[in-house]
């Protein structure tokens, strides 16, 4: 059995499927030379994509630099394609069964807000990580609510794994960020809407207090 990627540091990339496909595959080949924590690939398929297609292309790509990719919400893609895991945006009410469905082990992720429903699931179901959103008006994250710095703290005296932060996040606000304690950022069209994402993505792992995961993990061992 293949070995189980880990969730590593700095810049989590969600990318939206529904681009054009030639410019996605460009894009993303730039950022991952410049190294990623993690690939996740949005639910906002167009009508008609063979989607089991492309999450095999985009697996082909990331698993050749082992950048995990995770799919948001769509788990029973994991059945049947090499996808490393999923990310909830809500938490899943029958955990076991979508476990014992995927019958291998996966890397999972959960949206985290204010409300520390989720964070408490995060634990309790030994989540991978938890993504926080929004840390700022976005417009890919307009759902949800603007996520305040106590709520960041609050998490991290529940849950102890990994914590990622989202929505809103540019390489020009990211320092507002550094009194928190986090793995990385989560980021969607701050890179690939960029014309440049390979130079875009440095500019955000200049900003991120733990761009390597060494840094991060040795830091949390003495807090």
């Amino acid at each position: 059995m293949e070995k189980k990627r880990t969730i590593g540091t700095g810049v989590y990339l969600v990318i939206d499927p529904s681009m054009n496909r030639s410019e996605l595959y460009d894009k993303l080949d730039a950022v991952l030379a410049e190294g990623i924590a993690a690939l996740q690939i949005w639910d906002h398929f167009r009508e008609g994509d063979d989607i089991p297609k492309l999450i095999n292309e985009l697996c082909l790509r990331c698993h050749a630099k082992d950048v995990p990719v995770l799919i948001n919400n769509l788990w029973p893609y994991l059945i049947d394609t090499p996808l490393d895991g999923v990310h909830f945006d809500a938490a899943s009410r029958d955990y076991k069964a979508v476990q014992a469905a995927i019958g291998r082990p996966f890397l999972c992720g959960i949206t985290a807000t204010n409300d520390m429903t989720p964070v408490w699931w995060a634990r309790d179901h030994q989540a991978d990580y938890i993504s926080f959103c929004s840390m700022f008006p976005s417009s890919t994250a307009d759902s949800c609510e603007i996520v305040t710095p106590a709520s960041v703290n609050r998490a991290k005296a529940i849950y102890s794994g990994p914590v990622f932060l989202a929505g809103g996040i540019r390489p020009d606000n990211v320092a507002e960020l550094n009194e928190l304690h986090y793995a990385g950022i989560a980021v969607i069209s701050g890179i690939m809407s960029s014309d440049t994402p390979g130079k875009t993505i440095r500019q955000y792992q200049k900003n991120i207090p733990y761009s390597r995961q060494s840094d991060y993990y040795e830091d949390r061992n003495h807090q």
